[in-house]
């Protein structure tokens, strides 16, 4: 029972590690996508990430390596026609392929002598600044068209946040963000100099579309 039980966490895990649609590393997914235990802490079942490789990028996989540990207490069966079950205990240990929007793979592996594997950790997620509003906001309104591009850089310097910028009908429109994560901002100082938030279909961030950029305002798809 103990070893059924183990395969069923294996195939129930390949399911929750599914729709990768983010680049991301192994060990990140390690961290986030996969439970030390499977109902809360008085399972009987523990999960455990043995050993990760890779990430979710184009033409890449993520490798993760897993064991899962199975406790059975014996059940004497407490109703009529109940046959109960004996105690047991299983560890099976599985290797999870992952790639960008395909199914999650898995197939079991020969576990390691490994007694206390390593805890993987989750670096942060390349985002937005809380304060990109405030900041591009006070960019927009000291800025020139000459001057524009250069300011909203200089609100922004850190490297994982693009930049784009332009003038149109005597509009100053900017847009920052993290096109990975379809994070984007896009705001516009109008020729009156009110400094507005124009709306878009989150759709056109996505790979493929136009992107985060002034396009969005000034041409964005029909």
């Amino acid at each position: 029972m103990a070893r059924d039980w183990a395969a069923a966490e294996a195939q129930r895990l390949d399911v929750d590690l599914e729709h990768r649609d983010r680049i991301r590393d192994a060990e990140y997914i390690a961290a986030t996508g996969i439970p030390r235990a499977a109902g809360g802490d008085s399972s009987p079942v523990r999960i455990e990430a043995l050993a990760w490789s890779g990430r979710t990028a184009p033409g890449e996989q993520a490798v993760i390596d897993v064991r899962i540990a199975v406790t059975v207490t014996e059940d004497h069966g407490s109703t009529f026609g109940d046959l109960g079950h004996s105690a047991g205990q299983a560890t099976r240990c599985y290797r999870y392929r992952l790639e960008l929007h395909r199914a999650t793979s898995h197939q079991e592996i020969d576990c390691p002598a490994v007694a206390t594997p390593p805890m993987p950790t989750a670096a942060p997620v390349p985002a937005l600044p809380d304060d990109a509003r405030a900041r591009l906001t006070a960019a927009l309104r000291t800025a020139t068209p000459s001057t524009l591009a250069g300011a909203v850089r200089a609100a922004f310097p850190e490297r994982h946040v693009t930049v784009d910028t332009a003038t149109h009908e005597g509009a100053l429109v900017a847009a920052v963000g993290v096109p990975a994560e379809r994070d984007c901002l896009l705001m516009v100082r109008t020729a009156g100099g009110a400094i507005e938030s124009p709306g878009y279909d989150p759709v056109w961030l996505e790979p493929g579309e136009t992107g985060c950029g002034t396009g969005l305002y000034i041409s964005p798809p029909r």
